[in-house]
């Protein structure tokens, strides 16, 4: 391309075409993103594309933001695109649809209404001994056991009033979007979401480099695994989907996707009670707890010794707390079962625990709430939100820094390495930056003051730390007065430690004492409820450096 295209923003839904223009604009910059891994079939995409006519063009895209890829003519009738059908046959020309194709009765019962089927197919119903009062789905049941193949629309109801067309390019622009947002769970929606401001997002300069995909053989390899995920949700056997699980990559970020894969595929093995080929996958896996599920199977499998030795493996340098939390409590069983001498264990510290009695109520959080609250000392409901919030507030700049690969396009809420092992290494200098300001209480660049400077700037805009509904002046401002500074800073290098972990898993209520500049945590827990093991991990933390924290077991009073 002579220019590089500014970044996608979105057209304006007052334009008939908005979605059209959307479109366009988004090829425009995954053409000057991705122009050197383009294959012979997108290259040819993208001219004809430009060459068609504007009706066919968007009746083209309005086909693609739809579900699946075949339809009824009659029900792609769009005001602005006017007769649909010549707009059609430009494009049955350039062969991206399919005019009458062979539909098997899967495909085509979701095209036909009830009336339909019983009025164009009710020789096939009688023939089958189904009345046309039988449920739909029922019908269907009967009629696939019969195995009656494909068939066009034409031959299966030969006078039914209207075509059935399909579009022969699905895989190609799930291409496009998958090169365009670095994912296939975004779709063509967020323009128009953003363009309402449902959505608002942060804007990180962006340019072609700007991309998710470097090597032409990435894209396959995402594709690939996408789809061996699909089948595997959609139920088919396990050993069929393994057979096509592609080789281990060099691409950690494709390594990480494979690896969950292998981890969902080793717990579908478990489920059945292949607990040897489970181990076996969890081993190949380097999704987070794929060793500790491995270490379960052995377990089960009474293959102790070997249990113990990759336990003690994994003691010399666990992945996370969460391992750590899980070897306390399998390697003293391990040593139990061996006849060997107990290892040590470190005891965590208990926090308080209170005991409360109070009628019944739908939330046992809020009966808390209003028991403890008052006016000089409010207590507000924010398990995770608040710690979260005022992390994301400070390190926003570190957060939305343009490193490469972390964005590329528009409608995005966090870097895309932000669950990956390395999303703090990389941005060590900016972080460190951002959290030399808690040393600084006042002032301008003092940590207070940039929180609210942020909160007021980047009000509304997408975030994967701050949820703004439940983040008002009112709470923002108690915090800021009655949270030490230093009691920020372990929070927030703890949740560096391990974003996926570290962001759940904190008490849910927080008492703020402004006249005294202090807090208290409370975990609440009511009849029957337990502690998980994140919410474990973060109150031994807490307690750990001495932070005030009670846990609140309540019963309801009778």
């Amino acid at each position: 391309m002579n220019a590089t295209p500014l970044p996608p923003r979105p057209a304006s839904l007052d334009d008939p075409l908005y979605y059209l223009h959307n479109f366009r604009s988004a090829l425009r910059w995954i053409e000057a993103c991705y122009v050197d891994l383009f294959d012979d079939e997108e290259r040819d995409f993208l001219t004809r594309f430009e060459t068609l006519p504007e009706p066919a063009q968007a009746l083209w895209v309005r086909m693609v933001m739809r579900k699946g890829d075949t339809f009824r003519d009659d029900r792609l009738d769009y005001a602005e695109i006017g007769t649909p059908s010549s707009a059609m046959v430009a494009l049955i020309e350039c062969e991206w649809v399919e005019d009458d194709p062979p539909l098997s009765l899967a495909v085509l019962w979701p095209l036909l209404t009830k009336a339909e089927i019983g009025r164009h197919l009710h020789g096939l119903l009688r023939d089958h001994g189904l009345t046309r009062g039988a449920r739909k789905a029922d019908m269907l049941e009967v009629l696939a056991e019969a195995d009656l193949g494909e068939h066009s629309l034409t031959a299966w109801c030969p006078e039914i009033p209207f075509k059935v067309v399909r579009m022969t390019r699905m895989a190609l622009c799930e291409r496009l979007r998958l090169m365009f947002f670095g994912n296939l769970h975004q779709d063509w929606s967020e323009f128009v979401l953003a363009d309402l401001g449902v959505r608002r997002f942060e804007r990180v300069p962006l340019s072609p480099a700007s991309r998710a995909f470097q090597r032409r053989e990435d894209i396959h390899t995402y594709v690939h695994l996408h789809a061996c995920r699909e089948r595997l949700e959609a139920g088919e056997p396990i050993a069929d989907i393994l057979h096509d699980v592609p080789a281990a990559d060099d691409n950690p970020w494709l390594e990480n996707r494979r690896g969950k894969l292998l981890f969902l595929l080793a717990r579908a093995r478990e489920r059945e009670g292949a607990l040897e080929a489970a181990a076996g996958l969890y081993a190949q896996s380097v999704h987070p707890g794929a060793r500790g599920r491995r270490l379960r199977m052995l377990e089960r499998q009474a293959c102790h010794a070997e249990a113990l030795a990759l336990a003690n493996d994994a003691a010399a340098a666990p992945e996370s707390e969460a391992e750590r939390q899980q070897l306390d409590r399998l390697l003293p069983r391990l040593h139990r079962r061996l006849a060997l001498a107990p290892p040590s264990v470190t005891e965590e510290p208990v926090p308080p625990r209170l005991e409360m009695t109070l009628p019944r109520t739908a939330s046992v959080e809020r009966a808390v709430v209003e028991h403890l609250s008052c006016e000089s000392m409010p207590v507000y409901y924010v398990e995770n939100a608040l710690i979260n919030a005022l992390f994301g507030l400070l390190c926003w700049e570190a957060v939305f820094a343009p490193l490469a690969g972390a964005f590329f396009h528009p409608f995005q809420r966090a870097p895309a390495d932000l669950l990956r092992p390395e999303f703090a290494s990389r941005r060590e200098t900016l972080f460190t930056r951002c959290l030399a300001r808690l040393e600084v209480p006042e002032g301008e660049h003092g940590y207070r003051a940039v929180i609210r400077r942020t909160y007021h700037a980047k009000h509304g805009l997408e975030s994967a730390f701050v949820q703004w509904e439940a983040l008002d002046e009112t709470l923002l401002e108690m915090a800021l007065a009655c949270l030490p500074a230093a009691h920020l800073r372990l929070w927030f290098e703890r949740l560096l430690r391990d974003v996926r972990a570290n962001r759940a898993g904190m008490p849910d209520l927080i008492q703020f004492r402004p006249e005294q500049g202090d807090y208290r945590m409370i975990e609440v827990k009511g009849p029957g409820d337990r502690l998980q093991d994140n919410q474990r991990r973060w109150l031994a933390f807490c307690a750990r450096h001495g932070m005030p924290l009670d846990v609140c077991h309540v019963t309801w009073a009778s």
